[in-house]
């Protein structure tokens, strides 16, 4: 998606769940969409735990990425989480990693 159809698209990132005429989702109630969310989170914690990383939902409007050692940095939505993590980390998070990809798969399964 280009940067401007997400500004005029509104404050949802386009891969989430939204409520709108015209849009499908499964998740039409708010208490699914938070679900959603909550398990986004879960499986993004599996991810990072790789990188000394945490992820947390804030007020369902942001999330808080975090390290072990309290550094923080708080992210609109999860597109913005691979380049916050390698900020916090210093380094390099290749999503794509072949054993980060297992581990998600894993923590989608469990």
């Amino acid at each position: 998606m280009c940067s401007l159809c997400g500004v005029l698209g509104g404050n949802e990132h386009w891969a989430d769940a939204v409520a709108r005429p015209g849009v499908y989702t499964r998740n039409v109630e708010r208490i699914d969409r938070r679900r959603e969310r909550a398990n986004r989170v879960r499986i993004a914690n599996g991810m990072l735990a790789r990188f000394g990383l945490t992820i947390s939902d804030w007020q369902g409007a942001s999330f808080v990425l975090a390290t072990r050692t309290g550094k923080s940095e708080i992210i609109e939505d999860l597109g913005h989480l691979w380049p916050a993590a390698e900020r916090l980390c210093g380094r390099p998070c290749d999503p794509l990693e072949p054993g980060l990809i297992a581990a998600a798969e894993a923590a989608i399964d469990g």
